[in-house]
């Protein structure tokens, strides 16, 4: 089965992604779409494996397996656990909808982590830059302060949001360059500290509930074994024992 086919026969759930669903589009800003499709079970009994992952088929299109979605939502994947947040979902299915019931089971104090690491990864590029070039790559000290925000507010409240409310025009502002460089430095240090302090006593539990998206993920792949795609011959002739080929 093509990995595009996948993407336009199986998904279960779409969703915007990027400045619009951070509240910092403007005019020229890009629609960043990102999904997640159910491969059939069947197609996992072949020796050659679905995509995990597939890039497009339109541009600025991304979509993972659910199984690795879920993988990746487990270990606090900051840019899996917003998709699961997004404000804009342009597409869910019943089993889409289940995986969304699900988001809180994903949430853990692990995000401490993982937000961390990802966002010095970030800094560490933005300091190269300006050793560089004198001055960094505006959107993404822009981004950098949306994640930091984010983090401190997820540990903080348990709960996370992707709008960045009356911060808008603040972030907008580093964009644009209106802010120094020492300035934004201070930013990033104060969001870091907010979110060690908050991690101290964030209402998360430790670890993401593993038995219960297990539970989910056992669940879709019998019901997707027990009802192949009638229209996919190569998931047919597999149920039906015809082989392949």
């Amino acid at each position: 089965m093509r990995p595009e086919t996948l993407v336009r026969d199986h998904t279960i759930y779409a969703c915007v992604m990027g400045s619009r669903a951070f509240g910092l589009a403007t005019e020229d800003s890009d629609t960043d779409r990102r999904g997640v499709f159910l491969a059939p079970t069947a197609l996992f009994w072949r020796f050659e494996k679905p995509p995990t992952h597939v890039e497009g088929p339109a541009e600025e299109q991304f979509g993972w397996e659910l199984e690795r979605f879920c993988e990746l939502a487990l270990r606090a994947n900051p840019n899996i656990l917003e998709c699961l947040h997004s404000p804009f979902v342009e597409y869910v299915d019943d089993t889409g909808r289940e995986l969304l019931a699900l988001r809180e089971a994903f949430l853990s104090r692990r995000a401490h982590g993982t937000f961390t690491r990802y966002a010095l990864g970030q800094r560490g590029k933005l300091e190269a830059t300006v050793r560089a070039h004198g001055t960094p790559r505006w959107k993404h000290a822009m981004h950098l302060l949306r994640l930091l925000m984010s983090s401190r507010d997820l540990l903080r409240s348990g709960a996370l949001t992707l709008d960045v409310g009356d911060q808008r025009e603040p972030l907008l502002a580093v964009k644009r360059g209106e802010v120094s460089w020492p300035e934004i430095e201070s930013w990033m240090n104060r969001l870091a500290n907010e979110a060690d302090e908050a991690a101290l006593r964030s209402p998360l539990p430790a670890e993401p509930d593993h038995r219960r998206v297990e539970d989910f993920l056992v669940r879709v792949r019998r019901a997707s074994a027990l009802q192949p795609d009638p229209y996919d011959e190569v998931v047919q002739g597999v149920v039906d024992g015809r082989g392949v080929g």
